[in-house]
């Protein structure tokens, strides 16, 4: 159950953002309306998430993988609903999407996808546990802006998870709307 009414003051940017997500979303999610209760607070996220949409020296596989794993070690099941929609919708393998959860024991990822998931766990613990190992390991594939924005992106669904946690808000059923075909 939300902390936040979920039904925010109908100001202009609201109902501007509000149409915005029900077009791109088919529907208004939690977030954004616990976001309007503050209008400047949803103006910097709007214009945060619009420049981040932007971002494109990682692979996308990677940073969705790198974020997933993020969201699960906090436990915000909003960003692991809407992350697995978001990232099928852009083509990341659903199968490596449904098994972040349990990583270490599925056979669907590379080395790399592994090593990306371990470090997104290191950044996302209090205290940080990255070790100079797993940055090295990392720079064997990764250049400086590849390892810049796998690290930002990991901070920022930190940002994200931990927000919606902290108010309540939880999965809207995103994921159900996903043409992903059942596993055998």
């Amino acid at each position: 159950m939300a902390r936040i009414p979920l039904d925010p003051p109908r100001t202009r940017l609201y109902r501007l953002a509000e149409w915005y997500a029900r077009r791109t979303y088919g529907v208004v999610p939690d977030p954004l309306a616990a976001m309007a209760h503050h209008p400047r607070v949803l103006l910097t996220d709007v214009r945060f998430e619009t420049s981040l949409a932007r971002w494109n020296r990682l692979d996308r596989t990677l940073k969705a993988l790198a974020v997933m794993a993020s969201a699960v070690s906090i436990g915000c099941s909003w960003c692991v609903d809407f992350g697995y929609w978001i990232s099928s919708q852009e083509g990341v393998d659903p199968a490596k999407l449904r098994a972040v959860p349990r990583w270490r024991d599925s056979d669907v990822f590379t080395d790399l996808e592994r090593r990306v998931m371990a470090y997104a766990e290191a950044v996302t613990a209090t205290p940080v546990a990255v070790t100079d190992e797993m940055v090295a390991d990392l720079r064997r594939d990764l250049d400086d802006a590849q390892l810049v924005e796998l690290t930002m992106m990991v901070a920022v669904e930190n940002v994200r998870s931990r927000f919606n946690s902290a108010l309540g808000l939880t999965s809207q059923g995103f994921r159900d709307r996903c043409d992903v075909p059942a596993t055998a």
